[in-house]
């Protein structure tokens, strides 16, 4: 039994929660509120980070990118190499890695991070630990670092069918997944790049999706079009 230490508007956890709804893996949830520093889950992350994948019998897998290596290695290469999500070949590897890297690492520090800290863990977080009101100035360099993101993703896919490729790839449920927390607060300008929101569409029309589609988070419902496939 797989248990994922996550929070719902993580965007690392929710690339995690793709993978595995794209791999049919069954997985409980729990929520993590990271601010919290629980010394239980310290113990299975140190660096107090989400998401952690916890696999009985295996040692506690801390952090997006790695539990994408693991499942790999786990899942994709043994257990159903037709749902693997990394390619065969060593170029095509190098390429979604690059791109994973660009999405969790990259986006998240000039856009997703920054808006999901300012607009829903600053809700929760007490004062001491950073919590209060969101800084705009924050704010508002996401949403413009945003545009850029977008036209490199449109870049990306008139080149190819998915962002590295010929087959669908982690690249595409990293970025997928941190556009879709920024999405559910309304703060994607899809109408920077047509190229893009057809591309999300097509993501966000697969049952991989459906679930993280139907959630809310209590007090902080999504934008108007969050849950709407033909936006």
């Amino acid at each position: 039994m797989l248990t994922l230490f996550q929070h719902p508007l993580c965007p690392h956890s929710r690339f995690v929660r793709l993978m595995l709804e794209e791999l049919g893996q069954t997985v409980r949830l729990v929520e993590e509120r990271v601010w919290e520093r629980r010394e239980e889950f310290l113990a299975l992350n140190p660096a107090g980070a989400t998401p952690v994948l916890v696999e009985e019998g295996a040692p506690p897998v801390p952090g997006a990118a790695i539990i994408a290596e693991y499942l790999d290695e786990t899942r994709g290469t043994a257990g159903a190499p037709q749902l693997r999500l990394l390619p065969r070949e060593s170029s095509g590897r190098v390429e979604v890695r690059r791109l994973m890297s660009w999405f969790n690492d990259k986006f998240f520090a000039e856009v997703s991070g920054p808006l999901v800290t300012e607009r829903v863990y600053k809700r929760f977080m007490p004062a001491g630990a950073g919590g209060g009101a969101p800084n705009t100035e924050i704010m508002r360099a996401a949403r413009k670092n945003i545009r850029y993101h977008l036209h490199y993703i449109g870049w990306l896919v008139r080149k190819r069918d998915w962002l590295a490729g010929d087959r669908l790839s982690y690249a595409d449920l990293s970025a997928a997944a941190h556009l879709s927390a920024v999405d559910y607060l309304g703060d994607v300008p899809w109408d920077e790049d047509e190229t893009a929101k057809a591309w999300y569409a097509r993501i966000k029309s697969r049952p991989s999706f459906r679930t993280l589609l139907g959630e809310t988070l209590p007090g902080l419902p999504p934008s108007p079009n969050y849950v709407n496939l033909d936006f």
